[in-house]
């Protein structure tokens, strides 16, 4: 089998007349060549199984683009993420939450009348339907959050059946607002139902990040006033979070879509894949990695632990799969950590001493320098969630309410693309082939 063919950057996909020869068995295949605005060049095998009957094979899909998209371009050579061509570290520094959530839905940043409409919409349907009160009762006490939320949201289409018909336009829009309006809520409450207090209901005179705080950590015997330091470390976890690509829950977002999935049905999916240790929990997983490390004294001795090829032990929070150099979100999100932590002080939490002290002492080292294994964003999140009281069964559940916008944003593009087809990954058999049954006195 050989695959060879010119290369040309600056030709768009309609344009594009490049073509790679895929010869198979002495008979040869030619093969479309994409060029993207930005980003390597794409070999469209569609029609390849058709012609040549033969699949690709591609486990993980590392290599393989499923959908073309406008919304998000990383390139992790360069340590770059744009969300609609502009820059995370500038979005997360000039910029707030809901306007990147505008942003991503609708392609251009915000008039101020724009944003104002935005954001009038987003906080006047904070409200849950009084009956999903319930709904959250038959969990048990010591249920998951992540567990909570998956099970909310998925219902959220026996509640709200004015906005579950994919093929109406309206209807999409309103289950957009819906979704990003009541996922605080969702997840605030599922905190409230696991450490046994009562939910506190939304607030319109409050922003996105200050109620998110207000429903999470307010009590009805007292007054809670949000400190405007937290509320805006808040705000920067929800902006680096909102969008990252074509990561594993947001193609499950997009497979479930794919098939005419309602799509609370589609966004309680993506929480689902979220759950998993190796995509979302990577912030919690650094805090686990600090309390095992347990005081500073330690340092050292894990420093060389992560050296040591024959040793398990690896240095959660450092480096990242996709950025090759260093993670865009990480320096706005330690310039929240330093101010977090110089607001609430960490002499009572030794965790964030050992952090902080890993942090310098990582960053000083030749090792982890040499091979850019610099501190990430979960490894910063991490620091200012547990300095603001969040237990690391939350860290995930944020994490939710963060990518929902995200999910948003590709559920709605995947479904004005006119190629649109239901999701069907084939695959390498490797079984055994026909066997006629043996009945069982036989065997």
């Amino acid at each position: 089998m050989i695959l060879g063919g010119a290369s040309r950057k600056g030709t768009t996909m309609a344009d594009d007349k490049r073509t790679a020869t895929l010869t198979i068995d002495g008979q040869q295949y030619e093969l479309p060549i994409h060029s993207p605005t930005a980003g390597p060049d794409v070999i469209d095998i569609r029609g390849l199984y058709g012609r040549a009957d033969v699949f690709t094979y591609d486990p993980s899909y590392t290599s393989t683009a499923a959908c073309d998209s406008t919304i998000t371009f990383i390139d992790g050579d360069k340590g770059e993420l744009l969300h609609r061509g502009y820059p995370i570290d500038q979005l997360a520094s000039k910029s707030h939450y809901l306007e990147v959530c505008y942003l991503l839905l609708y392609g251009e940043l915000p008039t101020a009348a724009q944003l104002d409409d935005f954001e009038h919409r987003v906080t006047h349907h904070t409200m849950l339907h009084e009956q999903m009160q319930y709904f959250f009762r038959g969990f048990r006490r010591d249920a998951h959050p992540m567990a909570i939320m998956v099970g909310v949201v998925g219902a959220m289409a026996a509640f709200y059946h004015d906005s579950t018909d994919i093929h109406d336009s309206w209807q999409r829009e309103v289950a957009s607002i819906r979704l990003i309006a009541k996922m605080p809520t969702i997840a605030a409450w599922a905190y409230k139902y696991s450490v046994g207090q009562p939910f506190v209901y939304p607030r319109n005179d409050l922003t996105y990040a200050e109620n998110f705080l207000h429903m999470c950590f307010a009590v009805p015997a007292e007054e809670y006033k949000v400190n405007p330091i937290l509320a805006r470390a808040m705000d920067r976890i929800f902006t680096l979070h909102a969008d990252h690509e074509q990561n594993a829950s947001t193609s499950t977002v997009r497979l479930a879509s794919s098939s005419g999935a309602n799509p609370f049905a589609c966004i309680a999916a993506g929480i689902a894949c979220l759950w998993g240790p190796a995509h979302g929990g990577a912030n919690q997983a650094c805090l686990e990695m600090l309390r095992e490390i347990g005081t500073p004294d330690r340092i050292p001795e894990f420093l060389a632990r992560a050296k040591d090829k024959d040793d398990p032990f690896r240095l959660m929070g450092f480096g990242h799969r996709v950025y090759k150099n260093f993670d865009p979100r990480a320096k706005v999100m330690k310039e929240s950590a330093d101010e977090v932590l110089d607001l609430l002080g960490v002499e009572d939490k030794p965790v964030l001493k050992v952090a902080k002290e890993l942090e310098a002492a990582a960053l000083a080292d030749d090792y982890f320098v040499d091979r850019k294994l610099f501190p990430n964003v979960d490894f910063y999140s991490g620091i200012i969630l547990e300095a603001m009281g969040f237990p690391t069964s939350m860290f995930t559940p944020l994490f939710a309410v963060s990518r929902t916008v995200g999910w948003v944003s590709q559920w709605k593009e995947q479904l004005a693309d006119p190629q649109l087809r239901i999701g069907r990954p084939r695959q390498l058999y490797l079984g055994e082939t026909s066997r006629d049954y043996v009945d069982i006195e036989n065997r």
